[in-house]
């Protein structure tokens, strides 16, 4: 018992601000009330007020050192007509919700928790891309920014070290042992058999899990981590279109992190328990709130953009968390928005390239891709493809949230 309590310790001074508190309780009894924030819930609702307020705060400053830095988007010709008065508007704003996220979630987690330092670092890795081609594209005025190609590739970087520490770290409880483990990977050859609370879960479907293999599990984190950061980034393109569906996205998946992080409810929901996946919550919620501080400066007519580097980020971000609650097609049922923008993309360039070669001119699908903007094209006024789309994707969510019970 003692050892245990030792270990208690330990980890609850690893919390920044619940440190202070337990400091604070030592100096007087009266305040015996701090220890309220000891709770994962009431830590996660601080990180949501908390990001939000410093996005709020800090929104107006951002804004004004982008339009000193003439950071302003630029409008490319073929664009929709409507838009060209966008033309100049601030963006990467995304550092604004990044910061608020960062710091917010610091203050608020569990620093020794593994799960959510992946997750922090597979947001900041993105973003850090996001920013370099926003930086070429708009600083340096290179119409490409940075090569599909060299984006791609330092994409896969990030995405597939995430995947190799995921796949093992999932089953086990300390970094040491994930190293061992890996170890053990290598040795043997490649192969190892995983838990199957490491395979594919099925929603609607009563303890149904494929088994993946530590390839099978690599190649999908890896899918899910960049489909999902190119998914967000390409849903970007309509004031406040990408960023509430992400907040309600995030909000949902930090439910299902709650869940398999506690022994008690993911057993009566016939979850996988992945110990210390519930500090997720606190990130989930920091996005949130960090979110709703963007959508304030995002909103119709936005007064700034967040580009590739908020909307990398965010993208991954959702991914990383997916995949480690064992959620990833879920998350394509609450993303549906992400996939079907993602879908559009790619067979409106395939068609064109097909017909193309066979018929020497190229011919489309839509009338304009991604998908929100065909439905300008057809006649939707921008604030209702946004309102729509967000109606969608809270559906989508509680679609996904009832196969917490539903299965």
């Amino acid at each position: 018992m003692a050892c245990k309590n030792n270990m208690n310790n330990k980890k609850r001074k690893s919390r920044m601000l619940l440190s202070l508190a337990q400091w604070l309780q030592t100096l007087s009894p009266d305040l015996g009330f701090l220890r309220v924030f000891q709770y994962l819930t009431l830590r996660a609702v601080m990180a949501a007020l908390t990001a939000l307020l410093i996005g709020l705060l800090a929104g107006p400053f951002v804004i004004r050192r982008l339009i000193a830095l003439k950071i302003g988007q630029p409008i490319r010709e073929y664009a929709m007509q409507t838009h060209l008065s966008k033309s100049g508007t601030p963006t990467m704003g995304g550092v604004l919700i990044l910061m608020a996220i960062g710091i917010s979630t610091l203050l608020w987690f569990d620093l020794a928790n593994r799960f959510v330092w992946i997750v922090l670092l597979v947001t900041l890795g993105f973003g850090a891309i996001g920013w370099v081609d926003d930086w070429r594209k708009v600083v340096l005025k290179d119409p490409e920014g940075m090569r599909s190609r060299e984006k791609y590739l330092w994409q896969s970087v990030v995405g597939l070290i995430a995947a190799l520490y995921l796949v093992f770290s999932i089953s086990e409880s300390s970094n040491m042992r994930v190293l061992e483990l890996f170890g053990s990977w290598v040795r043997s050859g490649f192969d190892v058999n995983l838990p199957p609370k490491a395979g594919l879960l099925v929603p609607f479907v009563k303890e149904v899990s494929y088994p993946l293999g530590v390839f099978g599990f690599v190649i999908l984190t890896y899918l899910v981590i960049v489909g999902s950061s190119n998914a967000v980034n390409l849903t970007d393109g309509l004031d406040g279109l990408a960023i509430m569906p992400v907040v309600m996205v995030g909000s949902s998946l930090g439910v299902f992190a709650y869940v398999t992080g506690s022994s008690v409810y993911s057993k009566y929901l016939l979850f996988p328990h992945i110990p210390g996946s519930g500090e997720l919550l606190i990130f989930c919620a920091a996005m949130a709130g960090a979110g709703l501080a963007f959508l304030w400066f995002n909103t119709h007519p936005a007064q700034v953009f967040m580009g590739d580097v908020g909307a990398l980020a965010l993208g991954a971000a959702l991914g990383t968390i997916a995949v480690i609650v064992r959620q990833e097609i879920v998350l394509a049922i609450m993303g549906g928005i992400f996939v079907v923008e993602a879908l559009s993309v790619m067979l409106q360039v395939s068609w064109f390239k097909y017909t193309k070669r066979r018929y020497g001119q190229g011919r489309r699908l839509l009338q304009m891709a991604p998908l929100h903007h065909h439905f300008e094209k057809v006649g939707w006024k921008e604030t209702q493809v946004v309102v729509r789309f967000w109606i969608i994707t809270m559906l989508l969510c509680l679609v996904g949230l009832s196969t917490l019970k539903l299965r």
